[in-house]
């Protein structure tokens, strides 16, 4: 029994401040994203797509939106695959800010493979994996998509392809809007494929590295 589920990320956030946002509510698409949301039921609207679910952040549920639309079925909200905690949220983070070279978050930073800063790697994967692994189960035979947020579908990755979690953010393949699909045969993940489908709209501030160079950590949170 082949199943496939995805994982796409969220669109572009309008966010002028540049704020590390994570959970916090109130940060919605930007017209580019909404645009971009609009592009993924497009372009994948025809697949066979039976349980959607969505992480119960706005940037999420509005990515989701379109493609409910398209396939005439309900958005489930789940917990489990939402923004990774963090200690910098709510404060400007963004290339060249400095905020890692302040004293006062050093003591956050010292140990990238938990990481330190926030919910730890492990964490992340299992609670990723469960929502996978229950969408596999409801779209069995079918397609899944769960709409989730850069860090914990790359976390969710690496804990498929058995790789290690620390990482450099600036070589995560998981892109605005990007697809990220695990294949089964019955409960056996064979194989994991990634698309673009809203590739052509990405920003390039979006393609170019998202975080101060030869830091040697792991970004906190996708913005």
């Amino acid at each position: 029994m082949k199943t496939t589920v995805h994982l796409l990320r969220h669109g572009e956030v309008y966010n002028p401040e540049g704020i590390l946002y994570g959970r916090a509510p109130g940060f919605l698409l930007s017209d580019r994203g909404m645009a971009m949301a609009e592009r993924v039921a497009e372009r994948i609207g025809d697949r066979d797509i039976t349980y959607l679910v969505a992480s119960p952040l706005e940037r999420a549920q509005q990515t989701a939106g379109p493609l409910a639309k398209v396939r005439g079925i309900d958005i489930v909200t789940d917990d489990r695959i939402i923004e990774s905690t963090n200690i910098f949220e709510g404060k400007p983070f963004s290339v060249g800010d400095g905020v890692l070279r302040r004293p006062s978050a050093w003591k956050y930073l010292w140990n990238p493979f938990k990481p330190s800063w926030g919910e730890p790697y492990v964490e992340v994967a299992a609670r990723m994996w469960a929502a996978v692994s229950d969408a596999r189960v409801a779209a069995e035979g079918h397609e899944a998509l769960i709409v989730s947020h850069q860090l914990p579908i790359w976390i969710c990755r690496l804990h498929a392809e058995k790789r290690r979690f620390l990482h450099d953010p600036r070589r995560r393949q998981c892109t605005l809007c990007s697809l990220t699909s695990f294949e089964f045969d019955g409960e056996t993940l064979v194989s994991v494929g990634y698309a673009e489908p809203a590739g052509d709209m990405i920003p390039e501030s979006e393609r170019r590295a998202a975080f101060s160079a030869g830091t040697g950590f792991d970004e906190p949170d996708d913005r």
